[in-house]
């Protein structure tokens, strides 16, 4: 969409682990040591890591393991309004590039019946996206209003990504920068 060309190449990073942050700080915790771990291979490549989660009712919703958890998310979503955060850090080992940031989106959806849940999980992949749902597919129908970047509840903050990467790209960003602009 923004004219770069990319490999995804997957982390394998266990998220699994409890690490004591919440919100933003988790995500960007998260995206942190995707690009690292990344890196590991690919030390002189540019990397951008990103982890996006849901947060509701004081609960981080990343992906849901099975149905059954999927069908609970979603009804925790319904009738509600919630925060979707992606963390991203853009990396580079060689080059000593770093910089960290997130976009949070408020997200209000619609009373959705028991039945259309069903459905939604019974057609659409519901277990590779935070919070269960996607914005793009058929869920859409059940939004009633975003506050923020949509492209952020699809997982990548795309216009805050390439002001960043802009950035970096022209030099503007010292090497070790974590500094927040």
């Amino acid at each position: 969409m923004i004219g770069l060309k990319f490999d995804i190449i997957p982390s394998n990073v266990n998220e699994k682990e409890k690490i004591g942050l919440f919100g933003k700080y988790f995500a960007e915790y998260w995206s942190q040591e995707k690009a690292i771990s990344v890196s590991h291979n690919n030390p002189d490549r540019l990397i951008v890591g990103a982890d996006t989660i849901v947060i509701a009712k004081g609960k981080i919703l990343g992906k849901p393991r099975n149905k059954e958890e999927s069908i609970e998310m979603l009804k925790i979503l319904s009738g509600s309004v919630h925060r979707v955060i992606t963390g991203v850090t853009i990396f580079c080992k060689q080059e000593q590039i770093i910089k960290t940031f997130s976009e949070t989106t408020k997200v209000s959806v619609l009373k959705i019946p028991d039945e259309k849940l069903t459905f939604y999980i019974n057609n659409f992949n519901t277990l590779d996206k935070a919070g269960s749902y996607g914005i793009q597919d058929w869920f859409s129908v059940w939004i009633k209003k975003i506050d923020g970047c949509y492209y952020n509840v699809m997982g990548l903050p795309l216009s805050k990504f390439y002001f960043y990467y802009s950035k970096i790209m022209k030099g503007y960003f010292p090497k070790n920068s974590h500094d927040k602009i």
